[in-house]
């Protein structure tokens, strides 16, 4: 399973990249807006500086939601870096810019996806990855987990290539739930990755072992 990080937030980015687990960066505007990231040129060099410190895919995007506005705005971020991936909401002419971006090499995130329709559809238009929003759909008592499990089912079925991003992760256990039933990639704050590590027998037992370690010297 992939680890992406969501936010714009360089410092987290940071961190998430020192653990060395990290394989990417989604982020939205807004994240951006919560960063004080404001004004098209400081949104795009933001971007550059994500890409700057991570190795892998930074989903970036579009605000358009018509189709020339939105082959406009992909073709602009695409054009930043070559890590950039477009990212592109799931409506119908998001559905018919991804089939454009796609048959240009230009690779893309549809997010905002809530059904296992939209998702086949998405795939079949050639997204990269494809977002279905765990954490907003357990907010309205839908089970977000079986979403991912009918997705993996279909793509399966068919072979698509396209990777099923799970988005929307709210805690630690969003993240195993998804690796058991085969996500192919997880997007979630930094809190959520970190919670991974930690453990209470893990902290008694290595206060035992440092105790035991100081008894002896």
């Amino acid at each position: 399973m992939k680890f992406f990080i969501d936010t714009a937030n360089l410092e987290q980015i940071k961190e998430a990249q020192d653990l060395g687990i990290l394989d990417g960066v989604t982020t939205n505007p807004s994240l951006m807006a919560k960063e004080g990231i404001k004004g098209a040129k400081n949104v795009k060099q933001h971007y550059i500086d994500i890409c700057n410190i991570v190795d892998g895919d930074v989903s970036a995007e579009v605000i358009s939601t018509d189709y020339d506005g939105i082959i406009k705005e992909g073709l602009a971020l695409a054009a930043l870096h070559e890590q950039i991936v477009v990212k592109v909401p799931m409506i119908k002419d998001g559905i018919k810019a991804i089939r454009y971006f796609s048959s240009k090499g230009i690779r893309t995130n549809c997010t905002l996806i809530f059904s296992a329709g939209q998702a086949l559809l998405a795939a079949k238009a050639g997204a990269t990855y494809i977002s279905p929003f765990l954490g907003r759909l357990d907010d309205v008592s839908t089970d977000g987990l079986n979403l991912i499990e009918e997705i993996r089912i279909i793509f399966d079925n068919y072979l698509f290539d396209t990777e099923i991003l799970a988005a929307s992760i709210r805690h630690p256990m969003h993240i195993i739930n998804c690796a058991k039933i085969g996500a192919d990639v997880m997007t979630g704050p930094l809190s959520a990755i970190t919670a991974l590590i930690k453990h209470p027998l893990t902290d008694i037992g290595l206060a035992q072992f440092l105790a035991d370690h100081a008894k002896n010297k």
